[in-house]
């Protein structure tokens, strides 16, 4: 592997790791907030790439502008869900069940879009899908630089509502310990709510970046739910500081191991950090004081 290749490996691995880690974000609110192990994540985020290229076709806009609709629809949907679904399981049988649940969410959602939109794949085309700059020797697409730019703002913002608003230090007294939360007099119900709804939000605007660089087809969240539950899990279950650390180590490896490997076998880097988790720090490396400190 030459310098430039690896530099070229390298930033595409950074930009790629922020990609991850905004998909990544709205899986560990869901634990984080309600201990649910959420599957049909992916499928939200499948759904807003759909729902993106839907609407590029109809306006011939740029995709970037449904977010004006899709971020606050997935947020009433996350609410929703939540409200009348989530709350319905027995909390002995929560996290169970929570997979159970939202697997058949995932089958749902994959059967509308077939149906909707049929099993064809699609292909946003738009006027700097070909284009890319030259940084130090390395070419990077356009379409990836603003795929993490957004994920970078969308990250950002999620930081500083956590840390700077009374909603945040609510959902993260909730994330931290719901009980202490309620003798505090947190509702911690209508807080889980609203934070499922956040992590649904999240699934928007990461599916909508994910539409700018990828060919979508109903079935694809498949191929997404095994590296993200590896990345949280990596990452410490309910730290999203953790899983935004996780995502980024892991997206450079798989990014520098698609050179001698390929792209299919470079992804099993996941897996193995997710093996080596569990044997030796099932807690995750990224969690523990981390969590409690965000």
């Amino acid at each position: 592997m030459t310098g430039t290749l690896l530099f070229q490996s390298l930033v595409l691995g950074v930009l790629l790791g922020g990609l991850y880690a905004l998909l990544a974000a709205g899986l560990t609110l869901y634990f984080g907030v309600m201990r649910v192990v959420m599957i049909a994540h992916s499928a939200f985020l499948i759904l807003a790439a759909y729902l993106a290229w839907f609407f590029h076709q109809q306006t011939g806009m740029d995709p970037l502008l449904s977010l004006v609709i899709t971020v606050p629809l997935f947020f009433l949907v996350g609410v929703g869900m939540q409200r009348l679904l989530i709350t319905r399981l027995r909390p002995a049988t929560l996290t169970m069940m929570s997979v159970l649940l939202t697997f058949a969410v995932a089958l749902f959602i994959e059967g509308m879009i077939g149906f909707v939109w049929s099993g064809t794949q699609r292909r946003i085309q738009l006027p700097y899908s070909g284009a890319s700059i030259e940084f130090f020797g390395a070419r990077i697409a356009v379409v990836k630089l603003v795929a993490f730019a957004l994920a970078a703002l969308a990250l950002a913002g999620l930081y500083l509502l956590m840390k700077h608003s009374r909603f945040g230090q609510a959902l993260r007294a909730t994330i931290q310990h719901r009980e202490a939360a309620q003798l505090v007099g947190i509702k911690t119900d209508r807080v889980a709510g609203f934070g499922f709804g956040l992590g649904l939000a999240t699934a928007a605007i990461g599916g909508t970046a994910l539409s700018l660089d990828a060919t979508i087809y109903p079935s694809l969240h498949w191929h997404w739910i095994g590296p993200l539950m590896a990345i949280i899990v990596v990452g410490g279950l309910g730290s999203i500081p953790g899983a935004a650390i996780a995502a980024m180590v892991l997206g450079i490896g798989q990014s520098l191991l698609q050179v001698p490997l390929g792209t299919t076998w470079a992804q099993t880097i996941f897996y193995v950090a997710l093996f080596a988790t569990l044997m030796l720090r099932p807690q995750g490396f990224f969690g523990g004081r981390l969590a409690q400190r965000f």
